[in-house]
């Protein structure tokens, strides 16, 4: 995830951008953000004056075909990564190496199964570090959402924000450990733009209907090949241009916080255990405001009430604990004294990615997708996040913010709300339960911040299992490249086993590679193809179309 201000960062690799009038930062969110696409539209709201919409636009575009389908396919074009680029961590003017393609269109299943084999997304450009040649090696880093817990440096974080808005206290010092205020050149190079840009027309990456696509099985009748491989799916749609802005299988939960046990007092002596805990009446009176607040508040969900799920959730990751320390929903949704000098509001809309905005029953009430969350401030937009809610995580894109407010460190805080978020959908999500902060880049000492946030795991770069981070910082102290996993038999199980079971868009027609490869008159591409498979793994595949011209 990358974190910017005007002339500031970018969270992974950092760029920034200017935002409309306003001198808003921008940090990409991934080690690497090129060309920020990001259109319209904002943000989430997690406590107070929540608003949820959806922007209208192309995402919108559904056909009756392609919804009796099951929405539009993941149409790609691959660019390979023979060609170094400057390195905005080192300065390195060749050494940031990555394999790249263009994503016309996304589901966001495709985009979980390859952000877990290391992918990343800035803009329609997907892209993946050379980890054992790029100078400084990108690792995949994920925090445990429903294990959270916030460090000293967060509490100060979340305290400054709720000073400010109940006191108006505007104290303007830099937290030295506020590495996402620092201001960093754009971690990817402008030919990010030049490579992925594709000008591939719309009309070829529209499959054709049924009735016009010659049946591809009839050439392949004689050649001894399976039936199967030789059946070619037609896909019929009006418009493949649908935007909305993991592991295929979960991997286990992880163990939970061991318990606080305590010895029973002794005979005379602590509290009478018949009786009922006493409660302070600073507890009682904050509870009691907390249920006035829910009763009084009026959060249009998609032009509904805040669901009763949610203000009990509100509610009860809100009450103090006694005995046991504050949660982060301690923080966030705590309710600001009548006479506040300032209100902070949230927001958050649908916008324009390659990913297909997607909703199912036993998903979030949002939907899955791209989504904008914007900060309102006394009714100014102070900042704007971009986050993908996907079927097993939240994952942090980037965010801009007005420099004006840098004092409150809104890198470090806009975090903290996406976990919170992230812990919020999960009540209604059971299998969203992490945190994607995109890239970890040890061998740069200014990205090391998003180590902070415990407890996280890191992705294997050769066999793409998840391993504590704990774990991984001694082996990164020795090298920048590292292979996490000590198994040394292990292998990729996602690794490609069948070239010839890889679909191909070609000629506005849906094959497999074996067919396409006995079609195809010009110049052998099986090696990049090859490449193309080997990286995104055996499973996406068979489902996502590579485009061929």
């Amino acid at each position: 995830m990358q974190r910017g201000s005007a002339g500031a960062l970018t969270k992974d690799g950092e760029s920034a951008i200017s935002c409309g009038r306003s001198a808003c930062a921008a940090r990409s969110k991934d080690g690497g953000g090129g060309c920020f696409r990001a259109a319209g539209g904002a943000v989430y709201g997690g406590g107070q004056d929540t608003v949820l919409s959806r922007a209208a636009g192309h995402g919108q575009r559904v056909t009756a075909e392609m919804a009796a389908a099951g929405g539009s396919p993941t149409i790609v074009e691959y660019f390979g990564g023979e060609d170094g680029y400057r390195c905005g961590y080192c300065k390195n003017e060749t050494g940031n190496l990555s394999h790249g393609m263009w994503a016309h269109s996304m589901t966001v299943q495709d985009y979980q199964d390859l952000i877990d084999r290391g992918w990343r997304r800035s803009g329609k450009y997907v892209y993946k570090p050379i980890m054992n040649q790029t100078c400084c090696p990108q690792y995949t880093i994920r925090c445990q959402a429903l294990h959270f817990q916030t460090s000293k440096s967060h509490k100060k974080v979340l305290k400054k924000m709720l000073k400010f808005l109940s006191k108006g206290d505007a104290s303007k010092v830099v937290s030295e450990e506020e590495p996402m205020d620092s201001h960093i050149e754009d971690a990817v190079a402008c030919d990010f733009a030049y490579k992925g840009e594709s000008h591939v027309s719309q009309s070829e990456l529209t499959p054709l209907s049924v009735d016009h696509t010659e049946r591809v099985e009839n050439e392949d009748q004689h050649t001894g090949e399976e039936k199967e491989e030789g059946n070619v799916q037609k896909v019929e749609s009006d418009s493949l241009q649908l935007h909305a802005d993991k592991e295929t299988p979960v991997p286990g939960e992880p163990s939970r916080s061991a318990k606080v046990v305590h010895a029973p007092p002794k005979p005379g002596k602590g509290a009478d255990l018949s009786k009922p805990l006493c409660r302070k009446a600073k507890d009682i009176r904050k509870e009691r405001k907390l249920q006035k607040l829910l009763q009084n508040q009026t959060c249009a969900v998609e032009g509904s009430q805040l669901q009763a799920t949610d203000q009990v959730f509100l509610l009860q990751n809100s009450k103090s604990k006694p005995n046991q320390p504050k949660t982060i929903e301690d923080f966030i949704f705590v309710s600001l004294p009548d006479d506040a000098q300032h209100k902070l509001e949230f927001t958050r809309f649908l916008c324009d990615s390659p990913l297909e905005a997607e909703n199912v029953p036993n998903g979030p009430e949002c939907g899955y997708g791209s989504f904008h969350q914007q900060y309102w401030l006394d009714g100014k937009i102070i900042a704007v996040g971009v986050i993908d809610i996907l079927p097993y995580c939240v994952s942090s894109v980037y965010l801009y913010y007005d420099p004006d407010y840098s004092f409150l460190s809104l890198g470090v805080y806009s975090a903290l709300r996406e976990i919170t978020f992230t812990r919020q959908l999960h009540e209604k999500a059971p299998d969203l339960c992490f945190y994607y902060m995109g890239f970890y880049i040890h061998s740069c000492p200014k990205m090391r911040y998003k180590g902070q946030y415990r407890p996280s795991d890191l992705l294997c770069p050769e066999t793409y299992v998840w391993t504590p981070i704990e774990q991984c910082l001694p082996l990164l102290e020795h090298s920048k490249y590292c292979r996490f996993n000590q198994d040394g038999k292990a292998v990729d199980e996602g690794r490609i086993k069948e070239l010839g079971r890889v679909r191909v868009l070609h000629k506005r027609t849906v094959m497999p590679y074996s067919v396409y490869k006995k079609r195809w008159k010009g110049p052998s591409d099986e090696a990049s193809v090859q490449q193309y498979a080997s990286l995104v793994g055996q499973t996406c595949s068979e489902r996502m179309l590579l485009f061929r011209s």
